[in-house]
């Protein structure tokens, strides 16, 4: 199983976590990601990243789609991996319509049919097989709506890109699983329990079908990374390091999207959690944020994160080093962890 760190979005106050970066490039992690919401974006601090390290991977999870053309994207990706010797990695997600229609004032549209599109064009772009061209739902290329000039041409991508290069989308869903297996390389599921493979394999299973279905190469997990982000809070005090995943898993659960279009909530339904899911979103949409954080049950936390004593969490990663031998986890995502955490972490795994 490979380690990845995620570094995340800043705060009201922009940080890089560029200790614990360099820690992981010298403990030999596989890559480390940016992301962005509504602050900080993901694009400028994976640059500002590859330029300080020499052998990590930098990957963006995720790089939100309606934010960007996809051109963009494909421009904003291959000068990335221009720049740092192919070690750019492309993670994609269409966000939600709080934040797309709140934030970007775009319409969310049809995210399953966006990320197709999204990922169609990025590949044209990379492959550089002919002038781009795309007609679909989303974009249309060249543009021929009723408001244009009728002056555009196909082009093709004067960079030339690497059509190999990695492309990951974000999921929740069991749509977003299937469409990640069918059109991406990997998946990032935002939580996921190691022990219970049957909440995200058979949606990935459908997706490698339909890929062969619509004249894509046959794909399996073999080949086709699964890494789910892992929320790491190491420390002697065990409910001190519970704390800041109950606040996590609260602002998801409860603050992530409105009562009825949260998919984080409804990731939590699957998972079993439904009742408690809906007293956070209560308690949550209420104002009564640490009270939703404290509802936040213990199960739900060990089954997604590492939290406690060194001694505690090498006992629980039993459960992901199992799930990576049986080919349901490629890449562990570690998210929060400090300098000893990744230390031990790679101690363990690496």
């Amino acid at each position: 199983m490979r380690l990845g760190l995620v570094a995340g979005y800043s705060s009201a106050s922009l940080h890089v976590p560029m200790d614990e970066i360099l820690e992981a490039e010298r403990l030999g992690f596989d890559s480390v990601w940016t992301s962005e919401a509504y602050g900080s974006d993901a694009v400028s601090v994976c640059a500002w990243i590859l330029a300080q390290t020499t052998r990590i991977r930098v990957g963006t999870a995720i790089m939100q789609m309606p934010a960007r053309t996809p051109t963009c994207a494909a421009m904003t990706a291959n000068t990335l991996n221009a720049l740092s010797g192919g070690r750019f990695l492309l993670g994609l997600g269409p966000s939600g319509p709080q934040v797309v229609e709140g934030w970007y004032g775009v319409p969310y549209g049809l995210p399953m049919t966006r990320t197709r599109e999204y990922i169609d064009i990025i590949r044209q772009v990379c492959a550089r097989r002919g002038p781009l061209k795309h007609q679909g739902h989303h974009y249309r290329i060249p543009y021929d709506g009723p408001d244009a000039t009728g002056l555009g041409r196909p082009m093709m991508s004067i960079l030339h890109g690497d059509p190999a290069m990695k492309i990951y989308t974000a999921a929740a869903t069991p749509a977003g699983f299937r469409t990640a297996a069918e059109v991406a390389d990997g998946v990032f599921p935002i939580w996921m329990d190691p022990r219970r493979f049957e909440l995200i394999g058979p949606f990935l299973e459908e997706g490698f079908r339909k890929r062969v279905e619509s004249g894509g190469t046959a794909r399996t997990l073999a080949d086709f990374d699964v890494a789910p982000a892992v929320l790491v809070s190491m420390g002697d005090d065990l409910a001190a390091c519970q704390a800041p995943v109950r606040a996590h898993l609260s602002l998801y659960i409860g603050g992530m999207g409105p009562r009825q279009k949260n998919f984080y909530a409804e990731y939590a339904t699957r998972m079993g959690f439904g009742d408690e899911a809906r007293k956070i979103q209560d308690l949550y949409l209420g104002g009564r944020k640490a009270e939703a954080a404290a509802a936040v049950p213990t199960a739900l936390i060990d089954a997604i994160a590492l939290v406690g004593p060194a001694g505690r969490i090498r006992e629980r990663l039993a459960d992901w080093v199992a799930a990576g031998r049986a080919g349901h986890v490629s890449t562990m995502l570690v998210t929060g962890a400090s300098i000893d955490a990744l230390r031990l972490l790679a101690s363990e795994l690496l």
